[in-house]
């Protein structure tokens, strides 16, 4: 049915566009305004039936919609991420990929669509022209703005189509669940791992560059040299996640220069651990200072004392170097006597 087929006396009353228009060109005004066309009612303005129509079919895009973000969630519990499937033309591919796209565009699509049908087909489609104004608005723009606000909300008919109002509600509400959901995959949960390292009573001190344990006699005084806990290998899969907690210093202090009561004691012979990382934003520490006992960050010149329990002298790093606790076991080797006693690197939020 369209408008041509409706009695006159049903269409609505024909307006006035001829607001403003210019008719016929003339000196002031070069071109020649044909205002707006006549307005043609839609079936659905003048058809309860066909409103219904329209109503139900907003109502079900809505509530597909709310269907497809569940099957997103779902297939986010369900479906394994190693999990392959073959679909032509696309070949072999993540069926946790194929899936979370899929339910995801049809769950944004659904609502996409059914606002364009609502207002295509239910909110009103009647040209208005005004006339242009002064950027600042005079208060009785603002008053007609809020007007047109309230007519506006009136004729999109949110208050009297309550099954399209309960529905895009609900779709708009599940939606954000499929962000929330992602925020799971940003990666594995912290847990503790920052709080613990390899070292563990027992293990042995290897150095880095011989892969060879260590022993008290291999130190010498005024060197440095690194370290990394026994059993980690350098081809292993999380050897980066671990060094990067776990790598050492190892220094030669003469007893009498150790200022630190507890520096000496939680070393072997004036043989002192630390961990290498920086406690400013975790870069590798390797410049070591001889007469000074200082060692320097080359990224932002931290600099800590390890004769006095690597303390912070200079520079940005908010707290000194986590010393480990070492001795030696009864081969003669280096060891560690526990992990170290506070969490390595930069400073977060156990430190506040």
């Amino acid at each position: 049915m369209s408008s041509q087929d409706i009695p006159e006396e049903n269409l609505p009353a024909a307006q006035d566009t001829t607001h403003g228009a210019v008719k016929v060109a003339d000196e002031k005004h070069p071109f020649a305004d044909p205002g707006l066309p006549p307005h043609e009612p839609r079936i659905q303005d003048i058809d309860e039936r066909a409103a219904k129509r329209s109503e139900r079919t907003v109502a079900l895009l809505f509530t597909l919609s709310m269907l497809a973000t569940i099957g997103f969630i779902a297939s986010f519990v369900a479906i394994p991420v190693e999990k392959m499937v073959y679909i032509f033309p696309l070949g072999r591919i993540s069926a946790s990929n194929f899936a979370l796209g899929v339910t995801l565009g049809i769950a944004l699509f659904a609502i996409g669509a059914g606002a364009v049908h609502w207002a295509r087909t239910l909110m009103s489609d009647e040209e208005l022209t005004d006339e242009r104004h002064a950027i600042a608005a005079p208060a009785e723009v603002r008053a007609k703005v809020m007007d047109d606000f309230r007519q506006g909300a009136k004729e999109s008919q949110l208050g009297r189509r309550k099954l399209i109002r309960n529905t895009m509600f609900g779709a708009l509400a599940l939606v954000p669940l499929s962000g929330v959901v992602l925020l799971r995959e940003l990666g594995p949960l912290p847990e503790g791992k920052l709080r613990h390292t390899l070292w563990s009573k027992g293990k042995l001190l290897v150095n880095m560059n011989t892969n060879e344990p260590m022993r008290p006699s291999d130190i010498v005084a005024g060197s440095l040299t690194f370290a990394k806990p026994e059993g980690l290998d350098e081809h292993d899969h999380s050897f980066n996640n671990e060094i990067a907690k776990a790598a050492l210093m190892i220094v030669r202090i003469q007893p009498d220069d150790i200022k630190d009561k507890r520096t000496m004691e939680w070393g072997h012979e004036g043989i002192l651990a630390y961990s290498k990382i920086c406690t400013h934003v975790g870069c590798p520490i390797s410049l070591y200072e001889q007469q000074t006992h200082h060692v320097l960050c080359p990224c932002h010149q931290s600099t800590f004392d390890l004769a006095d329990g690597a303390r912070v002298i200079f520079g940005p790093a908010g707290h000194a170097l986590p010393q480990l606790r070492i001795g030696v076991n009864d081969e003669g080797y280096l060891e560690a006597l526990a992990d170290f006693d506070e969490p390595v690197g930069p400073a977060f939020w156990e430190r506040g």
